[in-house]
């Protein structure tokens, strides 16, 4: 690999990281309602296991509300004790067609926790960008030890990908600290 490809490469993996970051944050739950939060709740679907959202629509009925409409009746108790069971601690009621699902209020000591959870992923995305560094600058001194770059060019790369950790580093504490305030907020 030549020094344009590995940067190319190194800045695909570190803005993988931060996809993952994103979903990883969003699924932490603020006492707002938004639809993801069911994106990853697994339910029976004739022998097979599928997200939510594949089996029936999911929507706001209010900001602190989400409403889950099966596309078939029967699914409606599976989905209702699928949300029950799930680790998001919510208590889906059954209105007859559809499911209203209310947001408890966030406990301060709630909130504590999450916050610690919040900070956990942010410190997870940094190791993964700070990972991708030093796998890059290993290439790098390989090349370099085969003579199949110059000095030079090895310490422009090499400063190169850190001004891309860099930059990626203060993305991650934007996200973190963008999730924390949300926390506070409600």
């Amino acid at each position: 690999m030549n020094v344009a490809e590995l940067k190319k490469d190194a800045e695909q993996r570190m803005a993988k990281a931060i996809e993952v970051l994103k979903v990883d944050l969003a699924k932490i739950r603020t006492g707002r309602a938004h639809t993801g939060l069911l994106d990853h709740v697994m339910v029976e679907y004739y022998g097979s296991m599928v997200p939510v959202p594949q089996v029936a629509n999911v929507t706001l009925i209010d900001a602190r509300t989400i409403g889950v409409q099966p596309w078939e009746k029967n699914m409606l108790s599976k989905i209702e004790k699928a949300i029950r069971e799930s680790d998001l601690g919510l208590n889906p009621s059954n209105m007859g067609e559809i499911l209203r699902v209310p947001m408890p209020p966030l406990t301060e000591e709630r909130r504590r926790e999450l916050g610690k959870l919040v900070r956990h992923e942010g410190e997870q995305a940094r190791v993964a960008v700070r990972n991708v560094r030093r796998d890059v600058n290993h290439e790098i001194k390989e090349a370099l030890k085969k003579k199949t770059i110059s000095e030079d060019e090895a310490r422009r790369a090499e400063d190169d990908i850190q001004k891309l950790t860099d930059r990626y580093i203060g993305e991650i504490d934007k996200l973190v600290e963008k999730k924390e305030q949300e926390l506070l907020q409600i």
